[in-house]
C-alpha cells in the first residue's frame, strides 16, 4: 500500500505546470521573466536582445522555449541551449535527448548494445539530384528528383548494429529501438553524404540514431515530436519546393481530343416509320395482325350471356314508368 501511495504522488507531482496564455496576470508575468531572459549573455542569439534580433522577437522565442521546458519538466535554460534551429526548422541536440529520457523519473537509464555484423561488402543505394524543368506554354517550371543507383563498396569495412534499450522503473520488460546499422546509414543516404560525421564518429552516430529510434517510440512526449539535429541534416535531400502548376491549358487540350471521342450521343426522338400496307384481293377483309386476334374475345354459346354483360345492359336500360 505504501509503494502505491509513493507511486500516485509521483504521479500528481510528474504533471507539468503549464502558464495560460490567456490569462492576462500569468500573460504579464511572463513577459517580464522573456525580457529577463533576452537581457542575459548566457541565451543563444536567437533568444537575445540586439540590434539584428528586436525586443519583441527575442521575447517572442523566449516564451515558447520556456512554454517547451514546463511541458517536459526541464530547464528554460537547458531547452534553450538545446534546440537548435536547422533550416528552418527547429531540433534537439542527441544528447540533450538522451538525458532528458534519463531524467524523466518514468525509464531507467538509456543503454546500447553493439553487435558485429561481418564484413560489409558491397551495398547498393539510391542518390536523389534536384533538375529544374522548364515551364512550357506559359507554365510554371518546378524541380524534380531524379534518383540513381549507386554501389558502395565496403568490403574494408566492418557492418555494426546498434540498439537502444531500457526499462521502465517498476518492470522488467526491456524495451528495444529498432536496430541502426551502418548498411542502414549507407541505404539511407546518411554514409554518404558530403560532410558526414558517420564516417569519422562511427559508434557515436549510431547511438545518437539509436536513441532517437528509441524516444519516437516509447517517449514521443519528451521530444515533443521533434528530431534531432543530426537526423535533420541527414534528410535534407528529401526537402522539395512544391509549385502550384497551372493545369487549366492541359485540361482543355485533353477535352479537345477526347471529350468527343467514339459514336457522338444523340438527343433527337426517331420519327414515326408509316406502317406497312398489304395489298389484299378485291372482296376479301384485310387480315389482323396476330397479337391482336390472340388479344380477341371469343364469344359466348348462344343463349349464354356472362354476368358482366347483364350487368352492363342492366346498367344501360332505365325502366319507365307505366310500363
Amino acid at each position: 500500500m505504501n509503494a502505491e501511495r509513493q507511486l500516485a504522488v509521483m504521479d500528481k507531482t510528474a504533471q507539468p505546470e503549464t502558464f495560460n496564455f490567456f490569462d492576462p496576470v500569468q500573460f504579464d508575468t511572463m513577459q517580464r521573466v522573456c525580457k529577463l531572459f533576452a537581457s542575459s549573455e548566457l541565451v543563444p542569439e536567437m533568444y537575445k536582445f540586439s540590434e539584428k534580433n528586436p525586443i519583441e522577437k527575442a521575447m517572442a522565442n523566449c516564451m515558447i522555449a520556456i512554454e517547451m521546458a514546463q511541458r517536459i519538466g526541464a530547464s528554460p535554460l537547458m531547452i534553450m541551449q538545446n534546440m537548435v534551429i536547422i533550416y528552418g526548422r527547429p531540433s534537439w541536440s542527441s544528447k540533450f535527448l538522451i538525458a532528458t529520457v534519463n531524467t524523466c523519473g518514468r525509464f531507467n537509464p538509456i543503454q546500447f548494445r553493439f553487435t558485429d555484423k561481418g564484413a560489409l561488402g558491397k551495398v547498393d543505394y539510391t542518390e536523389y539530384t534536384k533538375t529544374w524543368i522548364d515551364g512550357s506554354a506559359g507554365r510554371k517550371g518546378y524541380y524534380k528528383n531524379d534518383s540513381k543507383t549507386t554501389e558502395f563498396n565496403g568490403t574494408k569495412i566492418q557492418d555494426i548494429e546498434c540498439i537502444a534499450y531500457t526499462t521502465t522503473k517498476g518492470s522488467d520488460k526491456v524495451l528495444e529501438s529498432s536496430p541502426i546499422s551502418i548498411k542502414l546509414a549507407i541505404q539511407e543516404g546518411w554514409y554518404t553524404k558530403n560532410g558526414s560525421k558517420w564516417q569519422t564518429m562511427t559508434k557515436q552516430m549510431l547511438m545518437y540514431r539509436a536513441a532517437s529510434f528509441w524516444t519516437n517510440v516509447y517517449a514521443p512526449e519528451l521530444s515533443m515530436g521533434m528530431k534531432t539535429d543530426d537526423e535533420v541534416r541527414d534528410i535534407t535531400d528529401v526537402e522539395y519546393e512544391e509549385v502550384k502548376e497551372d493545369v487549366s491549358d492541359k485540361v482543355r487540350e485533353e477535352i479537345n481530343e477526347k471529350g468527343n471521342a467514339g459514336t457522338p450521343m444523340s438527343f433527337e426522338q426517331p420519327e414515326n416509320k408509316p406502317a406497312d400496307k398489304t395489298e389484299t384481293e378485291p372482296g376479301k377483309e384485310t387480315p389482323l395482325p396476330a397479337e391482336t386476334q390472340s388479344n380477341e374475345q371469343t364469344p359466348p354459346p348462344a343463349g349464354q350471356q356472362s354476368e358482366t354483360t347483364q350487368t352492363k345492359r342492366g346498367n344501360t336500360q332505365t325502366s319507365m314508368p307505366g310500363f
